[in-house]
């Protein structure tokens, strides 16, 4: 049985991703590390609190005498990186908490992996040849688009706010260790994830949580921001068969190709919400518009061919579908 190190899995990816393997997965032994923070919660979890497969430790991954020790207690085969800090308002106001999680902390990760698995660059220890490190990022590196494109692979890093520079260092260094130490890497960039477990600060939950509580449902700008929204699932298989199958050195672009603004996710949201729990009055008369975000990025979109042609990947779920499911279990949450 392989054991692997999974960063991050109290989050809203980690979770959905943790439950995803451990049940398509009867060969791993997974550890499940994550700081707790604000925007992790142990009753993430609670589905494989006892499962024999599943470890987890509460820990800092910029703590080098930590994942050190879980290299060589557990003999980690191979690394899922999934812990970041990732609010974008978030790291307007507060910068540095990014550089410190998302460069220093990939850069621990990377690091204690390459002195376990290799004896020095391009030498592997022996049995550990096929160790890997998988490293999820963002489509915000690569910046924001005009009306027409898609962000494929090779597009320039532009990135335009402290999360996203951290995210495009975080990729660099994965990068590096696989072009001058020869590691086993592979990098995916993901489009805007919705779903059940997203933190309640995000766009989508906000929109539900304030439309039930009779709220105003606040809305960045014109609200015409454009997003390509990718169901948490979907991310998770892909993220699995790039894990899997991915060629080492690649980078995966994972895109729903499913654009909306944010003023049709508001209204969707809402008029979902007036067929399931009516109200007198329409939930999109709640909608009311705020001042912008900082450096606000217009249009982000995936162009997800490679995934789909070279690992046959494809999102099961379109916006329409997903989002009545992510509606449906935050309402369980909420009321």
């Amino acid at each position: 049985m392989k054991t692997i190190l999974i960063s991050g899995t109290a989050g809203f990816i980690g979770s959905n991703f943790i439950y995803h393997f451990i049940e398509n997965h009867p060969n791993y032994h997974l550890i499940s590390l994550d700081k707790l923070t604000y925007a992790g919660s142990l009753e993430n979890l609670s589905k494989v609190k006892d499962h024999p497969r599943h470890t987890f430790i509460e820990g800092d991954i910029c703590d080098r005498i930590l994942i050190t020790r879980i290299f060589e207690k557990y003999n980690i085969s191979g690394v899922i990186h999934l812990a970041a800090e990732s609010h974008v308002d978030n790291s307007i106001s507060n910068p540095g908490i990014f550089i410190e999680t998302n460069v220093n902390g990939t850069f621990t990760l990377i690091d204690v992996a390459y002195k376990y698995w290799m004896e020095k660059p391009f030498v592997f220890k022996k049995g550990y040849q096929d160790c890997k490190f998988l490293h999820v990022s963002t489509d915000e590196v690569y910046g924001t688009l005009g009306a027409t494109g898609l962000f494929t692979e090779t597009t320039p890093y532009a990135p335009n706010s402290p999360y996203s520079a951290s995210k495009a260092s975080s990729d660099m260094l994965v990068r590096s260790y696989h072009h001058t130490y020869g590691m086993n890497t592979v990098i995916t960039n993901c489009s805007n994830n919705y779903g059940p477990q997203q933190h309640d600060e995000k766009l989508i939950p906000t929109v539900i949580r304030k439309a039930i509580g009779g709220e105003n449902i606040p809305i960045y700008g014109d609200g015409k921001n454009i997003r390509d929204w990718l169901y948490v699932l979907d991310h998770c298989k892909g993220i699995d068969l790039a894990y899997h199958k991915g060629i080492y050195g690649e980078v995966y672009n994972i895109g729903g190709r499913n654009e909306r603004n944010n003023n049709y996710i508001a209204r969707k949201i809402c008029e979902i919400l007036d067929e399931l729990i009516p109200k007198e009055n329409s939930y999109k008369n709640l909608i009311q518009y705020v001042d912008d975000r900082a450096g606000h990025d217009k249009r982000y979109a995936i162009d997800a061919n490679k995934i789909e042609t070279d690992l046959d990947w494809k999102a099961d779920e379109n916006f329409e579908s997903g989002i009545v499911k992510t509606i449906e279990w935050y309402l369980n949450k909420y009321q």
